[in-house]
C-alpha cells in the first residue's frame, strides 16, 4: 500500500498583533462539534506522479474555491500526522477574505451503515488566527508548520 500524502498552502499575513495564519475547519459530521484539533492547513491528497507543489496549488483551489495566491513560497517541509499521512506545506504571504471562500465538497455515507450518502463541504469555515490561537486549534502534527513559519518570519 502506498503512503498517503497531502500537500497544502498556509497563508499568512502580518497583523497589528503579529503574524496570523489562515486555517480551515474540517467539514463533515465527525468534526461538526469539535474545535480543538479540527482546524487544518488547506490541503489535499495527491498521487506520487504529481509534484507536491502543483498538488498544493490545485488543492487550495479545490478546498477554498479560489485561485491560489501568487507570491514567494516558503517551504515548511513535511510532517507525519497521527493517521500516518505525510503532509507537505508551503507558506505564502497573502490576504484573503474568508467570506469569499466557496468550498469544494465530498460525499460520504451518513449516517454510518444507513445506505444513504450526503454531501459535505471540505472545509465548513475558514478564519484567520494569531499563532498562539492557531496552535491550540490546528491538527497537532501541523503545529510544526507554525513553528517553522515563525523561524522564517522577520
Amino acid at each position: 500500500m502506498t503512503q498517503k500524502r497531502s500537500a497544502g498552502l498556509l497563508l499568512y499575513r502580518r497583523g497589528e498583533t503579529g503574524t496570523e495564519v489562515l486555517l480551515g475547519h474540517m467539514g463533515g459530521p465527525y468534526f461538526a462539534k469539535r474545535d480543538t484539533g479540527a482546524w487544518t492547513v488547506p490541503k489535499g491528497e495527491y498521487e506520487p506522479d504529481e509534484p507536491a507543489w502543483d498538488a498544493a496549488r490545485r488543492e487550495f483551489r479545490e478546498e477554498l474555491g479560489l485561485p491560489p495566491p501568487d507570491g514567494e513560497a516558503i517551504g515548511l517541509g513535511e510532517v507525519r500526522q497521527s493517521n500516518g499521512k505525510i503532509v507537505t506545506v508551503w507558506a505564502v504571504e497573502a490576504d484573503l477574505d474568508p467570506a469569499a471562500v466557496d468550498p469544494g465538497t465530498f460525499t460520504m455515507e451518513w449516517p454510518p451503515r444507513s445506505g444513504r450518502t450526503q454531501e459535505f463541504p471540505e472545509l465548513d469555515r475558514v478564519a484567520w488566527y494569531g499563532l498562539a490561537r492557531a496552535r491550540e486549534l490546528i491538527v497537532p502534527a501541523q503545529t510544526a508548520f507554525l513553528d517553522r513559519l515563525t523561524e522564517h518570519s522577520p
